[in-house]
């Protein structure tokens, strides 16, 4: 233990990886060969790197530690003068991996470089702008709230004669016949998306959107669509009726359709373990997805952030260690989404893995989650004692998480993990049991991370 705190382990680096040509590239630089006047305080690393040109490509990484506490920074942040357009580029990732190998190469208890601490100086500046301009929004809609009201109340009504109209387009698709939704391709969904996003219903567009993607998608997809809309119908209903649910329930469709709404509530002090971080992309933007745990409260926490399309968001979080931090959940039946607050001091080592359960558990547990979100895909779940099970050695077509004792599997939702993390699931079970954390959902479940028995190491398994 130093100045720094934990210094990370090569894989949390690499999970930070926007690709795997960065990763690749990362690799090769994470040795001092390249690198000159390292060193890093309790809150950032930095160091020089020698590339093509006459002069070395300046690198500094803003860790998140305790001297970005109450900034509202959002964990990691990235600087350095190359032209790459990737965040982290494989010299931050090099400098990483430096950082958690050689103590020598990047030593602890540094003042910044000028070029350093400008860029540090500068990032902290416009988080503690950001959060000023937040604070004046907050107290200009406590100021008026009258205005505020007036504004929603607008807002509600453009959603509501968008959700009607929705309504009319999902009966007169039904009245056409669910095979005739082939034939106009993919316009007539674009068209009609188009129209929830002119009715300020951004939840409704997605949906409407994912619905055009299901005709011609394969085998059974009238089916798929059919279930879809049945969905979807139940989200406009549920909108139009929103009045007479329970508030948490409100407060879901409220989520769902796209109407904003701030964190609410005390904030949660908590040990919150990173236990997964992933990004998705479409068209026009990157979500990153970060799944916590905390140590007291044992709750499951989701963190979202977004940057546009080709951009990676800013908020980064090490896999595998553990920050003593604020969370603030967002309404809604689950609760899940949270927004990360102040940060206390720099990440931790982390325990192990959380309490975990069955399949059988996993499923009861998503059931459950169904009953305060009709429309969630899946929800976060530890299996303990799980073994994996590779096509081939059951009746099934895929892979399979099958409990120790042999009693219930859980299948493997297609296309949720790569074919190299699955197979790393395997070399870490070596055919015994292991824990697994993952998505649960109507799709089978999705496999983030895992541990083997007795480690604390978190294995990413994206």
């Amino acid at each position: 233990m130093n100045q720094q705190g934990v210094r990370w382990t090569a894989e949390q680096v690499l999970a930070l990886a926007p690709d795997d040509p960065s990763r690749k590239a990362g690799s090769k630089l994470g040795t001092a060969g390249p690198w000159s006047q390292g060193g890093c305080d309790n809150s950032s690393v930095w160091g020089l790197c020698k590339g093509s040109g006459s002069k070395p490509y300046q690198t500094v990484i803003d860790t998140g530690g305790p001297g970005t506490a109450g900034l509202g920074t959002g964990g990691l942040g990235y600087k350095c003068s190359c032209p790459s357009r990737k965040f982290p580029c494989k010299h931050a990732l090099g400098l990483l991996l430096l950082w958690t190998a050689d103590e020598s190469a990047v030593p602890g208890g540094r003042v910044p470089p000028d070029w350093a601490a400008q860029w540090l100086g500068e990032r902290r500046a416009r988080a503690r702008q950001k959060g000023g301009e937040t604070a004046a929004l907050a107290a200009e809609r406590t100021a008026d709230p009258e205005a505020a009201r007036r504004r929603a109340e607008r807002r509600a009504e453009r959603v509501t004669a968008g959700a009607t109209e929705l309504e009319q387009r999902l009966e007169d698709l039904l009245h056409g016949g669910i095979a005739a939704a082939e034939r106009p391709g993919y316009g007539l969904w674009e068209e009609t998306a188009a129209r929830m996003v002119d009715a300020q219903a951004p939840g409704l567009a997605g949906r409407v959107r994912e619905l055009g993607a299901i005709p011609g998608s394969g085998p059974g997809w009238p089916v798929r669509l059919l279930e879809e809309c049945a969905l979807l119908h139940l989200l406009d209903r549920a909108w139009l009726g929103r009045e007479r649910l329970p508030q948490p329930l409100a407060a879901t469709v409220r989520a769902r359709v796209g109407v904003p709404a701030p964190p609410e509530g005390p904030p949660i002090r908590d040990i919150w373990q990173v236990l997964a971080q992933y990004d998705t992309a479409d068209a026009k933007l990157t979500t990153r997805r970060i799944w916590l745990h905390g140590r007291d409260s044992g709750r499951c926490a989701l963190l979202l952030d977004f940057g546009a399309a080709g951009r990676a968001p800013e908020l980064a979080l090490p896999v595998g260690l553990a920050i003593d931090a604020e969370l603030t959940p967002y309404p809604g039946g689950g609760q899940q989404r949270a927004a990360l607050g102040e940060r206390y001091g720099a990440p931790l080592a982390a325990a192990g893995p959380p309490p975990g359960g069955s399949t059988t558990q996993a499923l009861e547990r998503y059931g459950r989650a169904l009953r305060d979100d009709p429309w969630l895909d899946a929800c976060p779940v530890t299996l303990h004692e799980v073994i994996p099970v590779p096509p081939g050695e059951t009746d099934g077509d895929g892979w399979q998480l099958a409990d120790a004792d042999g009693e219930l599997a859980l299948p493997v939702a297609p296309g949720a993990a790569t074919r190299t993390g699955l197979w790393r699931l395997v070399a870490l079970s070596g055919g015994g049991p292991v824990t697994v954390f993952g998505e649960c959902g109507h799709r089978g479940f999705a496999p983030l991370a895992a541990w083997r028995p007795g480690s604390p190491e978190t294995v990413s398994l994206l």
